[in-house]
Formats: structure tokens, sequence, C-alpha cells
């Protein structure tokens, strides 16, 4: 089974790299060749349209997500924390991401969110 910490390593990289070929490259190792991914403005099936949604990301936002915690795991599921960080470095937006492992140890199904939940009042 792949090492967790390689596998958000990998994952956050995937996140930075501005090249397709590289950021399918880095997905091969750490995201399931049928792997689910949701956010609050995207769903995708596969490496090659996660690929393709994080290359709009980052096109559109001429940024980078930066992972900002280490993974909080049990069983097979992981929790980890990151940010996306415009050019002049400033936060544009942070976010939970949640994470089933498939048997190899790969990213299965991930489910991000937007910034903190809403206190309760």
């Amino acid at each position: 089974m792949i090492e967790l910490n390689q596998i958000i390593a990998d994952y956050g990289a995937a996140w930075q790299e501005h090249s397709d070929g590289k950021r399918l490259e880095l997905l091969k190792r750490c995201f399931s060749e049928t792997g689910q991914y949701v956010d609050p403005t995207a769903q995708v099936s596969g490496r090659d349209q996660l690929c393709a949604h994080i290359g709009e990301v980052l096109q559109n936002s001429n940024g980078r997500v930066d992972i900002t915690s280490e993974p909080s795991s049990h069983h097979d599921v992981v929790h980890f924390t990151w940010h996306m960080v415009a050019p002049d470095g400033s936060v544009m937006v942070s976010g939970h991401d949640f994470i089933r492992r498939d048997d190899e140890g790969k990213i299965a199904h991930l489910a991000g969110f937007f910034g903190d939940p809403t206190p309760m009042k």
C-alpha cells in the first residue's frame, strides 16, 4: 500500500502543476483510475477529468493550492486542510478534503468543502 503522506504530497503537487502531462503523472501516483472527485463547483470521474478540472482551476484563478495540515486518518478515511493562494500570496479560499482510499492506498473518492462549517447558534 502506498504511504499516506506520499499520496497527499502527490495530490497537493498536482494542484500546483501547470503542465497537463506532469499533473497527470502526479495523479497516476495518487488518484485511482476510476476515482471520483466532488466539491461545491465540480463533479468529475477519473484521472483525466480531474487533471482537466485542476488545469482549468489553476488557469482561471492564476493561483495554486497548498496543503495546510497533516492528514488525519482512520480506517480508509482521511481528512486534511488546504488553501488556494493568489499570485500575491493572499489566501483566496480555504477548505477541507475528505478522502476514501482504495486497496492500493490511492484516492478512490474525494469530497472537498470550501471554508469551515457555520458555527451552531
